[in-house]
């Protein structure tokens, strides 16, 4: 569904991302982890387009993203993204940032919008707070409205970009247990995370970076179990730890 076929990018004359490669088929849920900096993030926004890379290729369900023909709004459209700081929209109450988007960008009647919204508010397991805002909600309830809404845009996968890393120890696994069921649910999934219970739990692909390159691309057994690279071995070791 998704392939990454040696993607470089650079920042001035800062190389962030050094021929990257990786694929991710339907239903597989991938884990990218590794050290701050080594461009776990910059590489799962390549994959729709949110951050230009200047070499390489990527593919998403047979849509060229690097192709100055893509309809790249369509393609996030089809592309679910969850960021670390949620980027709900602060002025309009929880039901309009789950209809928004689905009337603007997929043309969905206001009425069909709420409907599908309240349905995945309810997966989530926040219906009762559908006309608070933002500001009314804890950390973890805003991570899952803004796991909702990309739900109701009926993506063919979803992107997290460290989805935990700015909520409290407490609202880390409401977060999770979301993302859990997603996984359980079929849905394809790449997660940039340090979470390595979630990992162990979910994931059947572990991706591990480091300096802008992909060191370890692989099962989650083998990772976990005997990695190939000492680099990785004492990241884990010290994550776990």
């Amino acid at each position: 569904m998704i392939e990454l076929k040696e993607i470089s990018k650079w920042y001035g004359q800062f190389q962030v991302l050094t021929e990257c490669s990786t694929k991710v088929g339907k239903g597989d849920v991938m884990v990218i982890c590794g050290p701050s900096g080594s461009g776990k993030s910059t590489l799962i926004k390549t994959v729709n387009g949110l951050e230009p890379f200047q070499s390489g290729g990527i593919t998403v369900d047979g849509m060229e993203v690097g192709d100055p023909k893509t309809n790249l709004s369509k393609l996030r459209a089809r592309i679910g993204m969850v960021f670390q700081n949620f980027e709900l929209f602060p002025h309009l109450t929880i039901r309009e940032n789950l209809t928004l988007g689905q009337v603007k960008v997929l043309g969905r009647s206001l009425d069909e919008a709420n409907a599908k919204g309240l349905k995945y508010l309810d997966r989530v397991g926040l219906l009762a707070q559908q006309d608070k805002f933002p500001g009314q909600l804890s950390g973890g309830q805003q991570q899952r409205v803004a796991i909702a809404r990309a739900l109701a845009m009926d993506p063919i996968a979803m992107l997290f970009d460290e989805p935990t890393s700015a909520l409290d120890p407490e609202m880390i696994n409401e977060v999770l247990d979301v993302m859990v069921g997603l996984a359980q649910e079929g849905m394809t999934m790449m997660v940039v995370t340090h979470e390595m219970g979630f990992a162990k739990r979910v994931a059947n692909r572990i991706v591990f970076m480091d300096r802008g390159r992909v060191i370890e691309d692989c099962s989650k057994d083998a990772f976990f179990g005997t990695q190939r690279s000492d680099r990785a071995r004492d990241f884990l070791a010290k994550i776990i730890h």
